[in-house]
């Protein structure tokens, strides 16, 4: 059986997912090629050696250029800082590997539209990380908008919120910084939007807003301005004539992990929240009107891929299984498979809206993604 060598930049929040996801594809699912877990890369020589001993990787190094040259390594992971997602990414690609990136592709779209390039140069894999894509419910919704079981569909609405950056006295971080990118925009709209990609299409045309909330932060002995944007809204309008609407939000109290979709059609709606991530609402308005109301739906094996991790329904599935479904999807698109995991080029367009989005807030204008 085929062996598959994997390295892993960034061992933090997501890069820790990514080594649980690298972990348990192949006990999930089965099938696909043995995943080795070659070398891992950290800032400091001792914290990468420390994580490689607790992931179980064989090597570390504080290099990420060494780990990209090792030719054990296959795949590699980005989970970096968004700002170093571009440098780390096409030099990947020009190596001959192949890349899974965590989202947003990068601040600069220029860089962005650079990743893009150097994967069609390259031949090879490159995926972005938006694992709630991956989500049974998710493609679940997407059965039943492609079948046509609330009608035609006229209006859809998607939030996200957290609130990790709600108090005003938190300390300044690299979020706040210009080269971080807009702020709540690139950093959580991408994510509504690769919903939106996957489930309806592209917009085109966008109407954007973004604010501040909170003009400086404490860092250090003093405070320093903030120069991002926690908060953003957008209308969207569609091709076939829908509307939508994308609101995000990182000062969200009590917000832990929304993303909620609703989705309004001519004969129903449906409606999720990525805070009960096991469970989708359909309205279909049909029968006797005193009959009709949402029917909560629960997850289980008849939902894939549910059913490689649970056998029986309401057990419930979690964050971190998104990002095994996501490094399967990725394993399916190099051995050539059917994949929904979002590349380089879907990417791209996700980051040409959220632009398009934010001269929107500049302007004050509609912008027709045509002439973004």
């Amino acid at each position: 059986m085929r062996t598959i060598g994997v390295g892993l930049i960034g061992t933090g929040y997501m890069g820790k997912c990514h080594a649980l996801a690298w972990t348990g594809v192949k006990p999930v699912f089965g099938d696909g090629p043995q995943v080795r877990r070659v070398m891992l890369c950290e800032v400091e020589e001792g914290l990468a050696r420390r994580r490689a001993d607790e992931f179980g990787f064989e090597a570390s190094t504080a290099d990420w250029r060494a780990l990209i040259a090792d030719p054990a390594v296959e795949v590699v992971s980005i989970t970096t800082p968004n700002a170093l997602h571009a440098p780390m990414a096409i030099a990947a690609l020009e190596a001959g590997k192949h890349v899974w990136c965590e989202k947003p592709m990068a601040p600069a779209l220029a860089d962005s539209e650079r990743m893009a390039a150097a994967a069609r140069a390259s031949g090879r894999v490159a995926i972005l990380g938006y694992n709630y894509i991956q989500s049974p419910a998710v493609r679940f919704i997407g059965k039943l908008l492609k079948t046509g079981a609330i009608g035609r569909l006229t209006h859809f609405r998607l939030e996200m919120d957290e609130d990790y950056m709600a108090d005003a006295e938190a300390p300044f971080s690299w979020r706040g910084a210009r080269s971080a990118g807009y702020g709540a925009l690139d950093d959580f709209a991408v994510h509504p939007l690769s919903l939106i990609s996957t489930l309806i299409g592209r917009p085109s045309a966008v109407f954007g807003e973004m604010s501040k909330p909170y003009a400086d932060r404490p860092d250090g002995g003093g405070r320093r301005a903030v120069e991002t944007f926690d908060i953003a809204t957008t209308l969207l309008r569609m091709p076939d004539g829908a509307s939508g609407t994308i609101e995000v939000s990182r000062c969200a109290w009590g917000r832990k992990g929304r993303l909620q979709l609703q989705a309004f059609g001519s004969r129903g709606a449906i409606v999720f929240d990525q805070e009960r991530l096991n469970e989708v609402g359909v309205y279909v308005a049909e029968g006797p009107e005193e009959l009709q109301g949402f029917r909560q739906i629960l997850m289980g094996p008849a939902h894939p891929p549910y059913d490689r991790f649970i056998v029986a329904p309401g057990h419930q599935m979690g964050f971190n299984d998104l990002k095994i479904i996501e490094a399967r999807e990725l394993l399916n698109r190099i051995e050539g498979k059917p994949s929904l995991a979002i590349d380089f080029e879907g990417g791209l367009a996700i980051e040409r809206t959220i632009h398009a989005m934010a001269r929107s807030s500049r302007e004050g204008r509609w912008i027709a993604m045509d002439q973004a």
